[in-house]
C-alpha cells in the first residue's frame, strides 16, 4: 500500500563521535571517553552532507557521545549551514560555555537539547552517574539564554523518574526552553540494564495520556519520542471531543506520525552504518561505501518500514498504522523482530482486514 509514495528524510540523527564526557546508565551508545577507531573524517562528514542536500533538505541532528568532543565540529555545522541544511546540536552541558554558544549561533546551530532526567542534581546526577552534570545542565541553559540560542529539554523516562516528570517539565519552562520531549526508555545499549525500570505498557498508556491532557496548559510544545502510539492517542482523544485533528507537519516542531523510522528519520552511526534509528541497530548501509541518497533509495530494511501493511500482529492490520506504525526498535529488542508488533501497546485494533 505504502511502498510507491516517495520517501524523504526529514529529521537525521548524526552520531558524529561516540566520545563523551559523561557514561550515564540508559545511554544507547554505551559511550565513554576514550576515542573511537574508524570515526568518520571532516571530508567525509562533507561529503556526507553534500549528498544528503543533493536530494532532501532535512534537519541534521549533531549528536553523541558529545558532539563537541570533535575538533572539528563547527566547521561541520557551517557546513551543513551553507549547503541549506537546518542544523541543530545535543550536547551533554559540560563543556558548553559562552565563547561556544557563540560560535553554535554562528555557524547556523538553530536549537540545542539538552537532558534533563530528574528535576533535583540529586536524582539527575545519580541518573548520568556523574556527580555535577545537573550543574552543568544548568550552566548550557543559562549560556544559551545569554546568547539567544534556542534550547529544548528531553527526558528518558524509566521508573526511577517518571513521579519527577511534572516537575521537569515545570523546571523546563521555567528556564525558557521552547520545547520538553520526554523520550519513553528503549532498552538498548546501557539501557538494556534498565529493562527492569521499564514502565509497564499500562503505565506508558497513562503517561501518554497525561501528556495530551497537559498540551494545552502549557507554553511551550510538548511531545513524547520513542512512543509512536501517542499519536493514536491524541487522534482518539481528539475525536472524543469532536475535533477536528490538525497536525504541524514541518520544522523544529513537527507531529506528523509516530515512528518516523526509514521513512522520515534516519541515523548515522560515528563509523558512517546508517540504520532506521539509534536504537535498532541493524545495519542498513555504510557511507563510507555507497552515498546515503542510494541507502536511503533502496535498503531492504527502509523499505520494509515503508511497507507497513506488512508489520506483523496487531501493528500490520491496526487502523492507526499510518499514524503509529509502533516502536520497531522495542519490537526488535523485545522480541528479535524489528517487524513484530510493538510490545508495550495496549490497543486491540478494529480492523482485521487491513482497512482493504
Amino acid at each position: 500500500m505504502m511502498q510507491n509514495q516517495e520517501y524523504l528524510p526529514r529529521l537525521i540523527a548524526w552520531e558524529v563521535t561516540r566520545s563523551c564526557v559523561l557514561s550515564c546508565i540508559h545511554c544507547r551508545a554505551a559511550a565513554t571517553r576514550g576515542k573511537y577507531k574508524g570515526e568518520l573524517t571532516t571530508a567525509e562528514c562533507f561529503s556526507f552532507l553534500e549528498d544528503v542536500a543533493t536530494f532532501a533538505k532535512p534537519i541534521i541532528i549533531l549528536t553523541g557521545g558529545e558532539p563537541m568532543m570533535r575538533d572539528d565540529i563547527f566547521e561541520i555545522a557551517k557546513k551543513g549551514t551553507d549547503l541549506g541544511l537546518r542544523m541543530v546540536m545535543a550536547p551533554c552541558g559540560p563543556l558548553m560555555n559562552i565563547e561556544k554558544a557563540n560560535l553554535m549561533k554562528e555557524v547556523g546551530i538553530q536549537r540545542i537539547s539538552l537532558s534533563i532526567d530528574g528535576a533535583t542534581s540529586e536524582t539527575h546526577d545519580k541518573f548520568r552517574q556523574q556527580e555535577g552534570a545537573f550543574a552543568g545542565v544548568m550552566k548550557a541553559i543559562e549560556c544559551a539564554n545569554t546568547v539567544g540560542l534556542e534550547f529544548q529539554i528531553n527526558t528518558t523516562i524509566t521508573k526511577i523518574n517518571i513521579h519527577e516528570v511534572p516537575e521537569i517539565l515545570k523546571l523546563a519552562v521555567a528556564l525558557g526552553a521552547k520545547a520538553y520531549h520526554p523520550f519513553l526508555l528503549v532498552p538498548t545499549g546501557r539501557g538494556k540494564d534498565l529493562a527492569d525500570q521499564e514502565i509497564s505498557p499500562e503505565d506508558y498508556e497513562k503517561t501518554l495520556l497525561w501528556i495530551y491532557n497537559q498540551r494545552n496548559n502549557i507554553p511551550i510544545q510538548f511531545k513524547p519520542t520513542c512512543a509512536p502510539h501517542y499519536y493514536r492517542i491524541y487522534r482518539q482523544q481528539e475525536k472524543a471531543a469532536g475535533r477536528t485533528v490538525t497536525v504541524k507537519s514541518h520544522g523544529m516542531d513537527a507531529m506528523t506520525k509516530g515512528c518516523m523510522g526509514g521513512t522520515g528519520f534516519a541515523f548515522i552511526s560515528n563509523t558512517g552504518k546508517v540504520q532506521i534509528c539509534g536504537f535498532l541497530e541493524e545495519e542498513c548501509g555504510d557511507i563510507k561505501k555507497e552515498p546515503f541518497s542510494l541507502i536511503w533509495k533502496t535498503s531492504k530494511i527502509f523499505n520494509e518500514m515503508r511497507n507497513i501493511d506488512g508489520y506483523r500482529g496487531k501493528c500490520g492490520i491496526c487502523e492507526y498504522r499510518t499514524v503509529c506504525g509502533g516502536c520497531r526498535a522495542r519490537a526488535y529488542a523485545v522480541t528479535g523482530d524489528y517487524l513484530a508488533p510493538e510490545p508495550y501497546c495496549t490497543y486491540t485494533p478494529r480492523k482485521t482486514d487491513k482497512g482493504k
